[in-house]
Parts: structure tokens; C-alpha cells; sequence
């Protein structure tokens, strides 16, 4: 079975920076692309940042600039560098992975990233 552990989440200031990381293992999965979602309390999950088994990433018009997603894939490793972060940040971040052959979606627990002064 595949599972999806993040790390590197906690509390940092305005305007600081944090690192998460998202390792895969388990199961049989080729990796069509890698996602960290968001979700704050009482809000939707939003897409936060994509990258493809090549390398390939996009990201949503709240942190591009900001954030830059990255793809180890002899380390089955996906990391997500945040720059300048804002309180409007704070969320818990989630991990997922598609599955090239079966499009299957992975997700993992979620960290909590905290804002705040």
C-alpha cells in the first residue's frame, strides 16, 4: 500500500521560511505527478503547487515567487521550499501522488504550518 509522510512543518514568523518534505514508499506506484495541497480550518483544500515525473511545475497565483516545488525520484521525495511566509499561509499541508498506469491518488496525513507572530 502506498503511504505519503510529510515533514518539516511548525511555527515560523512573517516573512520566514520553512521546508517540507513528502517521501513515498509502500506498493507499486509510478509517479505521474506530485501535489501539496492547503486546508485551514473552515475552508476548502486548495491546490498549492504541482510537479511531473519530468520536472515540470506550476503553482497557484497565492505563492508563485514564493514557494518552489522539487522532485527527487531516487528518493521517491518530494519537497516544497517556502519563502516570505504570510499568517494567510497557516494551514495544514498535504502530500499527494497520482499513479501513472492507474491514475489512482495517494494523500498523506498532513503537517500543520503555522504563521504567526
Amino acid at each position: 500500500q502506498v503511504q505519503l509522510v510529510e515533514s518539516g512543518g511548525g511555527l515560523v514568523q512573517p516573512g520566514g521560511s520553512l521546508n517540507l518534505s513528502c517521501l513515498g514508499s509502500g506498493g507499486d506506484f509510478t509517479i505521474a505527478t506530485m501535489s501539496w495541497y492547503r486546508q485551514d480550518a473552515g475552508e476548502q483544500r486548495e491546490l498549492v503547487a504541482t510537479i511531473t515525473r519530468r520536472g515540470s511545475p506550476t503553482y497557484s497565483d497565492s505563492v508563485t515567487g514564493r514557494f518552489t516545488i522539487s522532485l527527487d525520484l531516487s528518493r521517491v521525495t518530494m519537497y516544497l521550499q517556502m519563502h516570505n511566509l504570510k499568517p494567510e499561509d497557516t494551514a495544514v499541508y498535504y502530500c499527494n501522488l497520482v499513479d501513472l498506469l492507474n491514475r489512482n491518488s495517494y494523500w498523506g496525513r498532513g503537517i500543520q504550518v503555522t504563521v504567526s507572530s
